[in-house]
């Protein structure tokens, strides 16, 4: 398969300098060794955005961003792996030369590669056609106009005009030499069934709506027909291609994507022109589905940016209803949803319109509701007086509750619901519990007994593993981690054609295939603290020399030898330094900041970034501080002797527990002589901690 090879990544890498690509973003500020500015991710007064130049990592402590460089791009433009590579190679002057492609792969992108030049070029055909030609003007631009669209909004989304010509287009592309198989395959002219050598352009006397990808790239168009006693379809798009794939794109997000981030918030719309009015009122961080139902992929998408989403709604009541299955698939894609109802008659584009700009932002604000209280009273309002349906719209509200992934909001829902329909709380939660246990059934039917992983009613279930379908949590406790949500079938296939291997792909994704279905014990705090010790100093002081022959990475897994780290991350974290320096290399932040799993690059930048740092006023006044690395075998000693004791006191416990147990009497003796060692060892441990008071001393 094609890829870029590695050492072109490595030599991308090693020249995009963190602040350099940062500074292209927002203004940093040295303070100490790092560098600090205003979040670009989220809306603060004071700087809590943090540069490592000297680790080449970023981090928030506001909103928890954080990553090397590749992943500030991929964060900051919502690209890929791939493409935030070809972003630094371009700004950096670095030539990719992907390596050699088979001629199948190598026609494959020919083919997307002409289909998007074909796109741009009609788009651009569109504009001139739009500003330029007497039916443009007066037809065209007149609509978009009367519409109260400005000049400034028009171009910004790139907006044309087809002449009401059978082939205009076609014309036009054949002049500038373009193939025909390409107007065809993106759908901008059509063959004559009964005719395969004529053909026609599928738009024709309508105005365009370029649709862009994240990238800004036009991949396909809607088309408005102005004619009032038209026979054809209102709006017309274009067909699924190579480069367009209408479940996967949200039209305006390459505007709005910016604005989302920086709001926090996705106003999402049905149509073109409620986007673009919107966008021109001043509110920039709204899209649409372009008249589509929602997929799991246009969640995926305005997942990216943000994990709160605002629905508009016009006052059709048939049109809502049609659409509470998408806000359900919302709330199963773990995003918070609001909604907004307008007044019946009025959409979006209307009502801004008609009350203007600061009016519609006011309306916005006091009138947004969390979803579940906005269905919960329009089912009970709808079923108020009917015992049947009220218990049909009880079960239709605890199907989108289930769909909520927090276990707080869960509750609060369960308690909301409670009231608003007058029913007992816990009889809520029985008939919860029973729906989400069918569903399981329904999801695995694998499962003997129909036995549920789930208990009590005390709390809930995390998220469910990566890569697989998010399922609805019964109300218990439940150990199982939380984890991210899977990669989508496309990202999936541009990973693998870059050279991920299987692991990888499933690394990316937030979990290993192995661990996707399994549910893994909770693993302490302090012990949870211990590991990540060790495994701090390991990764910041791997080369720091500690003797003469020695160094830190040397030494800790000298005295860890095979213990194993009972917390996941941190196992895998050390795991991975190991096989670096079985490689000849140290382990390095810069290494693993760009690691394949985000979890890995988030812990990295964890562990690597100081929030604080001691003022240089400290040794104006001769007023000295140790530093950590002055002190590094003092810090590992303890860090290793802190865990050992964790491993003996959990040994212990599990000692203890076994004595509430039947057993025979050499068994018995057995444990109780090794209880006696253990808290032998657990003694030796604290005294040399300093943790363990002298007997006597009392």
């Amino acid at each position: 398969m094609a890829r870029i090879p590695k050492e072109t990544v490595d030599q991308i890498i090693h020249h995009a300098d963190i602040v350099e690509v940062v500074g292209d973003f927002v203004t940093l500020k040295r303070k100490g060794q790092n560098m600090w500015a205003c979040c670009p991710f989220h809306h603060e007064k004071s700087p809590s955005f943090s540069v490592a130049p000297a680790k080449g990592l970023y981090k928030c402590f506001g909103c928890g961003k954080a990553g090397g460089v590749v992943q500030f791009i991929m964060d900051i433009e919502g690209t890929s792996y791939v493409e935030a590579l070809k972003y630094l190679a371009k700004k950096y002057g670095i030539d990719i030369q992907e390596e050699e492609k088979t001629p199948e792969e190598q026609l494959v992108q020919n083919e997307k590669d002409s289909q998007f030049i074909v796109s741009n070029w009609a788009k651009d055909h569109y504009q001139k056609l739009l500003h330029e030609s007497e039916e443009g003007e007066s037809i065209g631009l007149s609509y978009l106009m009367q519409r109260g669209l400005n000049q400034t909004t028009i171009k910004t989304f790139e907006l044309g005009y087809s002449l009401d010509q059978w082939d205009d287009l076609l014309k036009a592309a054949q002049k500038q030499g373009f193939e025909a198989k390409y107007l065809e395959k993106t759908g901008l002219t059509i063959v004559r069934e009964d005719d395969p050598n004529r053909r026609y352009d599928r738009f024709r006397g309508r105005v365009m709506f370029p649709i862009h990808n994240v990238s800004g790239r036009v991949i396909g168009f809607g088309a408005r027909t102005l004619k009032a006693n038209d026979k054809t379809a209102k709006y017309l798009n274009s067909p699924e291609s190579d480069i367009y794939h209408k479940s996967d794109v949200l039209y305006g997000l390459f505007q709005a994507r910016q604005a989302i981030r920086s709001e926090e918030v996705c106003y999402l719309v049905e149509g073109y022109l409620d986007v673009l009015s919107l966008h021109q009122g001043g509110i920039k961080n709204v899209v649409a589905s372009s008249g589509t139902s929602l997929t799991e992929s246009q969640i995926r998408l305005i997942g990216r940016y943000t994990d709160n989403v605002t629905v508009l709604y016009d006052g059709d009541a048939a049109g809502i209803r049609a659409s509470l299955r998408g806000i359900d698939m919302l709330l199963e894609g773990a995003l918070n949803v609001r909604v907004v109802l307008f007044p019946d008659g009025d959409d979006p584009d209307s009502y801004i319109r008609k009350v203007g700009d600061q009016r519609f932002k006011d309306y916005l604000e006091k009138n947004s509701q969390d979803f579940i209280s906005f269905k919960t009273r329009l089912v009970s309002q709808e079923a108020a007086h009917d015992p049947v349906k009220k218990a049909e719209a009880i079960r239709d509200v605890l199907q989108s509750i289930a769909k909520v992934p927090d276990p707080i909001k869960r509750q609060v829902f369960l308690q909301q619901t409670s009231t608003t329909f007058g029913i007992d709380e816990q009889v809520l939660i029985t008939e919860y519990n029973k729906l989400v246990k069918k569903d399981s059934q329904r999801a695995a039917p694998g499962t003997s007994g129909g036995q549920s992983n789930s208990g009590g009613v005390s709390g809930a279930s995390s998220r469910p593993p990566s890569g697989s379908r998010p399922y609805s949590p019964a109300l218990t406790t439940s150990n199982q981690q939380p984890t991210t949500g899977g990669l989508s079938p496309e990202e999936e296939a541009e990973m693998a054609m870059y050279g991920a291997s299987p692991d990888e792909l499933a690394a990316a994704g937030g979990s290993s295939a192995a661990e996707a279905d399994t549910e893994l014990e909770p693993v302490p705090d302090l012990q949870q603290a211990c590991e990540r010790e060790v495994v701090r100093l390991l990764l910041l002081y791997a080369a720091q020399p500690l003797t003469e022959d020695m160094a830190v990475a040397q030494y800790i897994f000298g005295q860890l030898e095979e213990t194993p780290l009972q917390t996941p991350i941190y196992a895998d974290l050390l795991h991975l330094c190991r096989q670096e320096m079985e490689q000849g290399r140290w382990p390095e932040v810069r290494t693993f900041i760009q690691h394949g799993r985000s979890d890995i690059r988030m812990l990295v930048s964890d562990l690597a970034t100081e929030k604080y740092e001691l003022s240089p006023n400290w040794s104006t006044h001769q007023i000295y501080v140790p530093r950590e690395i002055d002190q590094l075998q003092q810090a590992c000693d303890n860090a290793i002797l802190r865990l050992n004791k964790v491993n003996v006191q959990r040994e212990l416990a599990v000692r203890l527990e076994a004595l509430r147990h039947p057993m025979d009497e050499l068994a018995l003796l057995e444990t109780l002589h090794t209880i006696k060692l253990l808290k032998k060892m657990d003694d030796d441990l604290g005294n040399m901690l300093g943790t363990v008071i002298p007997r006597g001393a009392m």
